[in-house]
C-alpha cells in the first residue's frame, strides 16, 4: 500500500482522507504538516517543532475548496484541495519557500494518487503511476537534464526499472516512423540496453550509493528533419550528452551519449558509459557525426573564436583531402592531425578534449591504414604522450591503436614468408598489453585476438581459455558477448544449436524447424570476397546432396539490411537468408556464436547436433560424405 493510502485512513489526519466531507473541520496544522509526498527525496519546507503551532490551516479562495498551511506570516506551506467538487482532496501541494515544488495529484478521483509532479525551483518532471502503487510506471515529462539526473540515480542504486522508465519504449520508437531499416537497429540497441543494464550497474565502481548529479552537459541540440531516416515528424536530438556527478567528494563523468524528445519526454537510446580510471567513453554522435557534434561544443566565450578558425581551417583541409592524389594525402593528414590537436588542447572540459582526441586518434588510424599517412604511428605515440598522459583509459585507447596500426603498416608490402615474424610481434604486443592495461575495454579486444589467433593454430583450449576470460570479465560488454558466443561455438560439437533469428525479408526463422536433414550454417557478408567463393562451392553441394536433403542457411553481418539484399538481388541464392542489425561488432547473430572472421561455417547434422564448428569449404564434401555414409 502507498504511504499516502496509509495515511488516509490514520485519525491523525481526519478532515484530509477523501472519505470526509471537505464540509468537515479543517485539521490542525501538525495534522496537515505530517502528511508527506508519495515520492521520496523529494525537497519541500520543512516546519521546526518548535514553529508548528504559529503555523495556520486557511481556506482556499478561488474554484477549488479545501485548505491552505501557511507560516505565520502567510508563506505557503502546503495545499490541499478538492478540484472536481466532489468535497474529496485530490491534490497534494508540497511549497519550498513560498513556491510550489511537488505536488501528488488523483486524477481518476478514487482517492489514490496516480500523478506526481515536480514544479517551481524542483524541474519539469511529471510522472504517471497506472497502478496506483506509489512506483512510477512512466514518465510523462521529463526534461533532458532531468532524465540524465535519473540515470545517475538509477546507477546509483543499480535500479532497472528506474533506467527502463528513461529508455525509448517500443511504442514510441514505432510512433516516430523511422524507416524499417532504421527502426529494427535502434530496436535492437534499445533491447540490448535494457538487458544489459543490471550488469554494468555491477561492473561499474564510479557511480557509487549516494552519488549526486551535479551538472548536464551538451552541445546545443539539433533537429532531425521530417522525412529523414523516414521519420514522420521532426525528431530533436542532444549528442554526446554528459552528466556530471559527485560521489563521496569525487567528481566524475557519465557519458549518457544521444537523447531524443517524444512529446515533452527526453529518452535515452543506449546504455551510458562511465569516464574513469577504467573506462574511457565512446561518446560520438549516433544521429549526427562525431565531427559535428564535436565542432558545436566551444565550450567558453574566450575559446569561441580561437576554435571557429580551427574548425573553419579543419574544414578546408578535409575539402582538400577529398580531391587529394596519393603525393599530398601524407602532408594534408598531418595537417589535419595538427589542427584537431591544437582542438584537443583548447578545449576547456575534459569531454571536450576527449572527443577531440578520440576523432584524432581515429583518423590517424584510417589513414595509416589506407597508406595515407607513413609517420601516422610515430603521432599516435606521441598523442598517448602528450595527450593521454596519465588518463589509463584514454591511454588505452590511444596504445590499442597503436598496435594495430603498426601491424597493418608492417603487413602493407610484406611478403608471405614475413607474415610469420609479423604474426608473432603482433601477439607479443598483445599480450604485453593485456597485461599492462587490465579492465579496459581495450584489453578484452586484445584478449579476442589473442583467442582468435589460438584458433587459427587449431589450440582450442589456449583459445577457450582466453575467452572465458574475456567472457567473465566483461559481462555485458559487446567483447563479452562475443567472447561467450565463441566459448558456446568452439564447444558446440555433439551439443544441439537452435538458431533463432528473422530473414532478409523478415520472416522469422528457427533452425530446429530443419531437423531431419543436414545443415550448413554459413556466415558472410557482401564485401567478403571468400564468402563469394565459399557461395558457388555450396550451390554445387547443395545440388549434389540434394538427395539427402542438404539445406543451407546464410547468416549475412553486413552493415545494413540494404546491403546484404542488393547483394542478393544482383547474386539470388536459393537458400535461407538470415540477417540481424549491428554488422560483425554487433549482430546478435554473429555474438551468439562468437563469429569473428568470415566466412565461418558450421556443420550440423539430422539430429539438430553440430558436427563441425568450423568448417572449411574445400573439406565439406569429405565430411558431408562421412556424414551421411
Amino acid at each position: 500500500m502507498p504511504r499516502k493510502a496509509a495515511l488516509f485512513v490514520l485519525p491523525l489526519v481526519v478532515g484530509l482522507s477523501p472519505t470526509v466531507p471537505l464540509s468537515a473541520a479543517p485539521p490542525a496544522a501538525k495534522a496537515a504538516l505530517s502528511l508527506k509526498p508519495v515520492q521520496q527525496a523529494v525537497r519541500y519546507q520543512r516546519v521546526p517543532a518548535s514553529e508548528v503551532d504559529s503555523c495556520r490551516v486557511v481556506d482556499l479562495e478561488g474554484d477549488w475548496a479545501g485548505w491552505e498551511v501557511t507560516t505565520a506570516d502567510g508563506t505557503p506551506l502546503r495545499r490541499f484541495a478538492d478540484t472536481n467538487g466532489d468535497k474529496k482532496v485530490d491534490l497534494w501541494c508540497y511549497f519550498d519557500q513560498g513556491v510550489e515544488v511537488y505536488r501528488d495529484v488523483d486524477g481518476d478521483f478514487n482517492g489514490k494518487a496516480d500523478q506526481y509532479r515536480w514544479l517551481g525551483t524542483a524541474g519539469t518532471r511529471w510522472a504517471l503511476d497506472d497502478n496506483e502503487d506509489g512506483t512510477i510506471d512512466s514518465w510523462k515529462q521529463i526534461s533532458a537534464e532531468e532524465a540524465t539526473a535519473e540515470l545517475v540515480a538509477a546507477l546509483a542504486d543499480a535500479d532497472v526499472e528506474r533506467f527502463e522508465r528513461l529508455v525509448l519504449s517500443d511504442e514510441e520508437l514505432a510512433a516516430l516512423g523511422f524507416a524499417p531499416g532504421e527502426a529494427k537497429k535502434l530496436a535492437q540497441q534499445l533491447q540490448e540496453a535494457r538487458q544489459r543494464f543490471a550488469d554494468f550497474a555491477k561492473q561499474q565502481n564510479s557511480v557509487q550509493a549516494g552519488a549526486r548529479w551535479v551538472q548536464f552537459a551538451a552541445a546545443k541540440p539539433g533537429v532531425l528533419p521530417s522525412g529523414a531516416l523516414g521519420l514522420s515528424s521532426d525528431l530533436k536530438v542532444y549528442e554526446n550528452v554528459v552528466a556530471m556527478f559527485e560521489n563521496e567528494g569525487e567528481s566524475g563523468q557519465l557519458v549518457v551519449g544521444t537523447l531524443v524528445q517524444v512529446g515533452d519526454a527526453w529518452r535515452l537510446i543506449d546504455l551510458p558509459q562511465v569516464v574513469g580510471e577504467d573506462m574511457v567513453a565512446r561518446s560520438s554522435g549516433y544521429f549526427f557525426t562525431p565531427m559535428r557534434a564535436a565542432t558545436t561544443a566551444l565550450p567558453s566565450e574566450g575559446q569561441d573564436q580561437q576554435a571557429q578558425k580551427l574548425v573553419v581551417q579543419l574544414e578546408k583541409i578535409d575539402q582538400r583531402l577529398a580531391t587529394a592524389g596519393p603525393a599530398e594525402l601524407p602532408k594534408l593528414n598531418a595537417a589535419r592531425a595538427d589542427v584537431v590537436e591544437q582542438l584537443a588542447l583548447a578545449a576547456s572540459t575534459p569531454a571536450d578534449r576527449q572527443a577531440w582526441v578520440q576523432q584524432l586518434v581515429d583518423t590517424v588510424t584510417v589513414a595509416i591504414q589506407e597508406g595515407a599517412y607513413p609517420d601516422g604511428t610515430t603521432r599516435l605515440r606521441k598523442i598517448s604522450r602528450e595527450l593521454a598522459g596519465n588518463n589509463k583509459a584514454l591511454r588505452s585507447y590511444v596504445d590499442f591503436q597503436v598496435i594495430s596500426a603498426e601491424y597493418a603498416t608492417r603487413l602493407q608490402g610484406s611478403k608471405s614468408e614475413d607474415f610469420p615474424k609479423i604474426q608473432e610481434w603482433y601477439l607479443e604486443n598483445l599480450t604485453e598489453f593485456v597485461e599492462r592495461y587490465e579492465s579496459t575495454p581495450e584489453a578484452g579486444k586484445a584478449m579476442l585476438q589473442l583467442a582468435l589467433s589460438k584458433e587459427f593454430e587449431a589450440k582450442e583450449k589456449e583459445a577457450l581459455q582466453w575467452y572465458r576470460r574475456v567472457a567473465k570479465e566483461f559481462p555485458g560488454e559487446t567483447a563479452g558477448a562475443k567472447a561467450a558466443g565463441a566459448v558456446r561455438r568452439l564447444d558446440s560439437v555433439g551439443k544441439s544449436l537452435d538458431l533463432r533469428g528473422e530473414t532478409i525479408d523478415g520472416k522469422s526463422f528457427r533452425l530446429s524447424s530443419l531437423r531431419g536433414r543436414p545443415v550448413v550454417l554459413h556466415y558472410w557478408a557482401a564485401w567478403c570476397e571468400p564468402c563469394k567463393q565459399d557461395m558457388r562451392r555450396l550451390r554445387q553441394l547443395q545440388a549434389q546432396y540434394q538427395k539427402a536433403g542438404l539445406e543451407i542457411v546464410g547468416v549475412s553481418v553486413d552493415s545494413t539490411r540494404e546491403d546484404a539484399a542488393e547483394f542478393l538481388r544482383a547474386n539470388p541464392l536459393p537458400w535461407t537468408q538470415l540477417f540481424a542489425e549491428g554488422g560483425m561488432e554487433g549482430s546478435r547473430l554473429a555474438n551468439e556464436l562468437g563469429v569473428q572472421t568470415l566466412p565461418t561455417m558450421l556443420l550440423i547434422d539430422k539430429s539438430g547436433k553440430v558436427v563441425q564448428h568450423n568448417v572449411q569449404v574445400a573439406q565439406l564434401g569429405e565430411e558431408l560424405d562421412e556424414l551421411l555414409r
